[in-house]
């Protein structure tokens, strides 16, 4: 991002967004992309869909060299390197690069996942936490793509809780490790050459996660068969299993006992780099989906002359701008503190990549909220991509049926959407109890503002001026159930899951719509403008309604009786939202979409 761009960017602390307004000219959305950006971005959905789309089938075969080829095709026009120092052969571009790459990946599923163990799994924790040594020996041959990457943590008996891994890792006296194990679910675990391997060390002390470079080199590194699944058919995924493999010193990767900081901040930036591609393939879907609608008759016309198509494709383009928004807003976040911290920094010792991992620690909220919002309302675009085709939905001969097998990992991959709706409101409580985040004082302060007269809203003649109220209002909503749970259970919130799982997703639904009224506030073309207010209006209202029903299930899981019964009111003094006519502008970005024959924004 151009340095004056990154200066006008809100720079707010994870999940500050709950507790403070933001201004339309303080997010970064789609329409602020530079010339640069767009280049990047038209280069890497032309490479897909010149070049990987038509391969699928032969990917589909499980022909791995070609796999290898199209990886090195990637590399020669820089888009593995996007994150890496121009020190090490990379172009160390911006996250809102790396994000479009990531968007722009998503035209070819299968393929997606083999680019992204390679760039965001593989790539990256070495730039973050290699030496200089082991970035120098391995991240010039990974971004060319002449080598493989893979990333190992699952395994049989740990998937969602990592830390329990039982692949072992013992110390030898020449400083180097035996490591003993078998790893599951491991994307390019078929054909990878260089593998990040997490075992725990055992020694006289105990057991130390910890994460190793293990080469496919190394004697006794070998992998299982392909997995047979669901979809993503044109992706290796096999075990890979460790039997006495030495190795050496040197490619301990990080220091012994901290392999959960390799493990979860990769994680962190994985998460809102597959929310980037999710979102990207929802695009995709959406053209097909116009275009089909356009050309499909039924009854003596178009079936996208019919109200019933018409709310589908309106719906899907909304829940689309949303999560695109809230994507494209975080990115300016990272980057923006990225640029903030360089220029404190400068003349000071700490590098340009502990920068980079204290800020994607500090969004990792924003990571999961990506992740959880982008896999799921591709589910929902894709589902109804079918609807929309009909039979023909449900045959290969149409790429409806390949996108809706492959979509169906995401809320798998990068943690599971049950644990990362437990992160979400799990890492803003953590915030408040170390006084991060005013949480707890903005808590009490809605508990005198419930308790005071109504206060009587100035008028705002502004297209989006009701959608900002209404979204201050769920803001307050969020914060008045977090409050509860925080005051209800105290240390033991996190085994509260109910409750925890509602807290995200009124969290989810806050930040999204926040987002989507942002960017089609800022918006200054009219005729966009105009179908992006539809877009946001939509998305809060629907909003609303799911946010008031999580909530008083939320209350109604930590109180009853009297207590309930006053929460409850309270509630409803906070979600006075009259309702508005969804119809026509689902229509009109039906039409407009149907017309252009593609995603309109």
């Amino acid at each position: 991002m151009p340095p004056t761009a990154a200066a006008a960017i809100a720079v707010l602390r994870g999940g500050e967004w709950l507790l403070r307004a933001t201004e339309p000219d303080a997010v970064f959305t789609p329409e602020r992309l530079t010339e640069e950006h767009r280049l990047i971005a038209r280069t890497t959905e032309e490479f897909v869909d010149n070049e990987v789309v038509p391969a699928l089938d032969r990917l589909e075969e499980k022909d791995w060299p070609l796999a290898r080829q199209l990886l090195r095709r990637g590399g020669e026009m820089g888009l593995l390197g996007v994150d890496v120092p121009e020190a090490y052969g990379g172009l160390q571009l911006d996250k809102i690069t790396s994000m479009l790459v990531s968007e722009h990946v998503a035209g070819a599923a299968s393929f997606g996942a083999t680019f992204g163990a390679q760039a965001n799994l593989t790539i990256l924790p070495l730039t973050l936490f290699g030496t200089e040594a082991q970035k120098r020996q391995y991240l010039p041959k990974l971004m060319t793509g002449e080598s493989v990457g893979a990333y190992c943590l699952s395994e049989p008996g740990s998937g969602s809780d990592a830390l329990g891994a039982k692949t072992r890792a013992v110390r030898q006296a020449d400083g180097s490790f035996v490591l003993n194990g078998e790893k599951t679910w491991i994307t390019n675990g078929g054909f990878a050459d260089i593998f990040i391997v997490f075992a725990k060390v055992v020694d006289e002390e105990g057991e130390h996660f910890t994460s190793f470079i293990v080469e496919r080199a190394f004697p006794g590194v070998t992998n299982g068969k392909e997995e047979r699944k669901m979809g993503l058919h044109g992706s290796s995924t096999t075990p890979v299993i460790l039997q006495d493999v030495r190795v050496p010193a040197d490619n301990l990767l990080g220091e012994v006992g901290k392999g959960h900081k390799v493990a979860f901040n990769v994680l962190n930036f994985g998460r809102f780099k597959l929310g980037a591609t999710c979102g990207g393939g929802a695009q995709k879907a959406i053209g097909e989906a116009v275009r089909y609608a356009a050309e499909r008759k039924q009854f003596g016309h178009p079936i996208a002359f019919f109200g019933a198509i018409k709310h589908k494709l309106g719906e899907m383009i909304v829940r689309t701008y949303a999560v695109e928004s809230l994507l494209y807003r975080t990115a300016g976040m990272i980057d923006a503190r990225i640029a903030r911290g360089r220029r404190e920094r400068e003349g000071a010792s700490e590098s340009d990549q502990s920068a980079a991992l204290a800020t994607l620690e500090e969004y990792a909220i924003e990571a999961s909220i990506a992740k959880v919002a982008g896999s799921e309302v591709l589910d929902y675009v894709l589902d109804e991509n079918i609807q929309v085709h009909g039979g023909n939905g449900f045959v290969r001969d149409y790429p409806a049926e390949r996108h809706y097998r492959d979509a169906r990992v995401n809320r798998i991959f990068e943690g599971t959407n049950e644990i990362n709706r437990l992160l979400i409101p799990g890492m803003l409580a953590r915030h408040a109890v170390k006084g991060d985040l005013p949480l707890i004082a903005a808590a009490k302060a809605l508990q005198d503002e419930l308790m005071g007269p109504t206060l009587v809203a100035d008028a705002d003649p502004s297209p989006l001026a009701v959608e900002r109220r209404t979204v201050e209002a769920l803001k307050k909503t969020t914060l008045m159930v977090v409050g509860v749970a925080l005051e209800t259970y105290g240390q033991k919130l996190g085994d509260e899951q109910e409750v925890l799982m509602h807290a995200a997703d009124m969290m989810i639904d806050v930040y999204s719509a926040e987002s989507a009224v942002l960017r089609a506030a800022a918006c200054s073309t009219p005729s966009r403008a105009a179908l992006q207010v539809d877009a946001a209006r939509v998305f809060v209202n629907d909003a609303a309604v799911r946010v008031e029903a999580s909530a008083k299930q939320a209350l109604a899981a930590m109180a009853d009786g009297d207590t309930l019964s006053t929460l409850i009111a309270a509630l409803r003094r906070l979600s006075k939202t009259t309702p508005i006519n969804t119809v026509a502008p689902r229509r009109r970005l039906a039409d407009e979409a149907v017309a252009r024959g593609e995603y309109i924004f």
